[in-house]
Parts: structure tokens; sequence; C-alpha cells
């Protein structure tokens, strides 16, 4: 039986602002590298969402890792940050600018969670994604070679001891892992 490669990026940034546009844009790059183009609306949505809850709430930094995984047809977007403090949702009032975030990812998403992890927290969502044709992942998997996971076994979010340590808060620069994108 041939099964589809699995695929994997992650990128570590500091939660402000401007990265989480750039973010964004690489998510966007990524999928579309994937092939993976109607997921790109939602998996952007969902990501920058996450990205301002750690921009807003979490302490005592704004250092995170974004982490998308592709295993057989579900795309999984995860985002770790060192606080502890798991979210809640929110019921928003009409006039409240805020407040929604947790309630959008699970609107948008086939699911979603929050896990203790480590010092931290990984929050999740998945997406169903539309696998290859079995010649495209044979073809994707014996051409190259890149640095994006292949093959690994199905399992929830999350970062293994084979990840770099986390850059220091005076580097803000976001700093991509996986292939595709430049």
């Amino acid at each position: 039986m041939i099964r589809q490669p699995s695929r994997h990026c992650t990128v570590e940034l500091q939660a402000l602002p401007a990265r989480i546009g750039q973010v964004r844009r690489i998510v966007s790059a990524q999928l579309r590298y994937w092939r993976l183009d109607a997921l790109i609306d939602p998996a952007a949505l969902g990501v920058t969402e996450l990205l301002a809850n750690v921009h807003q709430h979490a302490v005592p930094s704004k250092q995170c890792t974004v982490e998308l995984l592709v295993l057989l047809d579900q795309l999984t977007v995860s985002v770790r940050d060192l606080d502890p403090r798991l979210p809640r949702v929110r019921t928003a009032g009409t006039l409240d600018t805020e407040g929604r975030g947790l309630s959008l990812i699970d609107a948008l998403s086939e699911s979603w969670g929050v896990r203790p992890d480590g010092g931290g927290k990984v929050v999740w969502f998945t997406l169903p994604a539309l696998s290859l044709a079995p010649e495209e992942a044979v073809r994707r998997t014996s051409v190259g070679r890149s640095s994006c996971a292949r093959g690994m076994a199905a399992r929830e979010p999350s970062l293994t001891s084979a990840e770099p340590p986390l850059r220091t808060a005076v580097d803000t620069r976001p700093r991509v892992r996986g292939a595709g994108v430049a």
C-alpha cells in the first residue's frame, strides 16, 4: 500500500503584530507549496487568532512556535507558547471587540484543543485536507530531499526533543523550518 508522506513545518517567533502578518504569509506559502490551497484561508485565520492570543495573554514571554503538520487527510495547526495558563472559551457581548478567538477556531475547524506542554501549552486545531493521488505521493517521496518530516506516525501536534531551543527575545525574526518556503 502506498501512503502519502507526512509534511511538517515549524516557525519560531515573537508574537508581535508585525510578525503575525509574516507568519500568516508563510503559512499561506507553505500550504500553496503543498497544494492545499483550499486550506489557506481557514488556516491563516486560525493561526492569526492563536498568535493574537499569545500576543495579548502570554506571560512571561511572547516567544512561540507555530507548527503545520499534514498526516494523510488532516492538517493540524498548533501554536506552542511558554505560558502554562490554559485558555478558556469566552462569551463575547455584541459590542465587545475581543473574546471571540477560540469560538472562531471552534467554528472553522474540524476539531481543536489545548494541552499542557513542559512549562507552557499547545493550542491546536485541525482542518480536513484532500490527499494527494498515490502517484503524486510516490513522486514527492522519491524526488529530492527536504527538511519536511516524512513518514511520521500519526500523533497529536507536539515539539520533539530534536527541535532546537527557542531563541532569545532579542531576535524577533521568524525562523522557518520546512520545505518550500524561503
